[in-house]
């Protein structure tokens, strides 16, 4: 039996037709399979810890005027005598004492041909910086400089740093502690969406922030206190994890 053209051609079309469609069907399946690999989920973590510092620096200094340089360095070097004889009152014994800075005294006075300048002594000044583990004596101490002023020494607070030494240590393990924070928030995303975690693709680490503590505030490069005793880091990683 022989079969009519317009049916051989209808019969070719059927079977390029089926044949497209089964093309299509594989390469949408490879599409969606490709798409569902690829589908990631990205989650920030972050971790906190409070501490207290473990370090103090405190800055004081001291003028001593004289009318010429000599007596100026005299009484300087005296005073510095009473203050060194306070910190060893206290059983402070690790300090620095900084170079002396020496500064011209002027008076203007008025004259027959009008105001003049002219030179009325000397000034020296001498800084020192007191470190301490002692975290709650040094701002007793501070305090109870006041009482230098008996033996005509003005001792004069510059600034106190606290400092927590342990900060490099506190920042690897705060990391570790972020990263899992990231994990399970990301398990408890997809879940709600019937789906699981794969494997984390990438993760990228957030600054460390040392505020005093209960502060919030927050810097591209990373804050660094050292004006609170007490203190709180935090930091953060975000991760991608991909889904199945």
């Amino acid at each position: 039996m022989t079969t009519s053209r317009p049916h051989l051609f209808g019969l070719l079309a059927g079977l390029a037709l089926a044949a497209g469609l089964c093309f299509a069907s594989i390469v949408f399946t490879r599409a969606w399979t490709q798409i569902s690999e690829d589908q990631t989920i990205n989650v920030t973590g972050s971790a906190r810890k409070d501490v207290r510092s473990d370090l103090v620096l405190w800055r004081a200094g001291f003028s001593s005027d004289a009318d010429s340089l000599t007596d100026a360095h005299a009484r300087s070097k005296a005073d510095l005598g009473h203050v060194e004889a306070f910190l060893a009152a206290a059983g402070q014994k690790d300090y620095v004492v900084r170079p002396v800075q020496v500064t011209d005294l002027f008076e203007r006075i008025k004259t027959e041909d009008g105001e003049v300048t002219r030179r009325t002594g000397y000034r020296i000044r001498q800084t020192i910086e007191v470190r301490s583990s002692d975290v709650d004596a040094i701002p007793k101490l501070a305090s109870d400089a006041v009482r230098l002023l008996e033996e005509g020494v003005t001792l004069a607070s510059e600034g106190m740093d606290f400092i927590y030494t342990k900060a490099g240590e506190a920042k690897i393990e705060m990391m570790g502690e972020a990263a899992k924070d990231a994990r399970t928030r990301a398990e408890q995303i997809a879940s709600q969406g019937g789906r699981e975690l794969k494997e984390l693709r990438s993760a990228r680490m957030g600054v460390v922030q040392i505020n005093p503590l209960y502060s919030t505030a927050t810097s591209w490069e990373g804050n660094n206190d050292t004006s609170a005793l007490e203190k709180t880091i935090t930091t953060t990683v975000t991760a991608t994890f991909s889904l199945r």
